[in-house]
């Protein structure tokens, strides 16, 4: 049994001057205000496109991103509709073979600490149920069918693509303090990281 802390990490590169560039060209196209294009005209102009509400335009440049957390945190984040996404497969992937190292891994909960009764009883009952997995699928059970014991602190992994307007919603729900705790521990250094990379899109939230 292993067990990790969530994890989060941009895939591919992201120029955030690029992208205002980018969505400046779309956006004046709306205007026929080309003309007005400079070299330091991309953050005005899209500032001034949020601050009116027209965040249509921002749909035009997107992010990739690899999160590694529990599988209630992914429940929650493959709800929002307008995205991509690819996530570890429990039907497909076997976490008895010497791939997975023959263990489960799990995703350390931050709001229970390790020397204290409740973590004990929480790691037991991961315990429990990385026994119950591995006897399943070493005896005859298919993955699909042995990870009806698996938790929601089980780890998995997926790529979610979303566009920025999508992120700007994404970020509004999920780092909010009515949000899950185990959410906003991803959330919040994210919306960080995204505000350093991406200039202006993602400063009022």
């Amino acid at each position: 049994m292993k067990i990790i802390q969530p994890s989060f990490s941009i895939e591919g590169e992201v120029d955030g001057g690029k992208i205002l560039q980018h969505i400046e060209r779309a956006g004046r196209t709306c205007y026929k205000s080309e003309n007005l294009i400079t070299t330091d005209s991309a953050k005005r102009f899209v500032e001034a496109i949020i601050k009116r509400g027209h965040e249509s335009v921002l749909e035009h440049a997107s992010i990739s991103v690899r999160v590694i957390c529990d599988r209630g945190v992914s429940h929650e984040i493959v709800r929002h509709r307008i995205a991509s996404y690819s996530q570890e497969s429990t039907r497909y992937c076997c976490y008895s073979k010497e791939k997975f190292g023959s263990e489960l891994t799990f995703v350390h909960p931050f709001f229970l600490h390790p020397g204290t009764p409740d973590y004990d009883v929480w790691l037991r009952a991961m315990g429990e149920s990385e026994k119950a997995y591995i006897w399943f699928t070493t005896h005859g059970w298919s993955a699909q069918e042995a990870r009806s014991v698996l938790p929601n602190s089980l780890k998995t992994e997926l790529v979610m693509t979303m566009n920025l307007r999508e992120w700007r919603h994404f970020f509004r729900l999920r780092t909010a303090k009515a949000a899950h705790p185990q959410m906003r521990e991803i959330a919040c250094p994210m919306l960080d990281e995204f505000r350093r990379l991406v200039p202006v899109i993602f400063d009022d939230i």
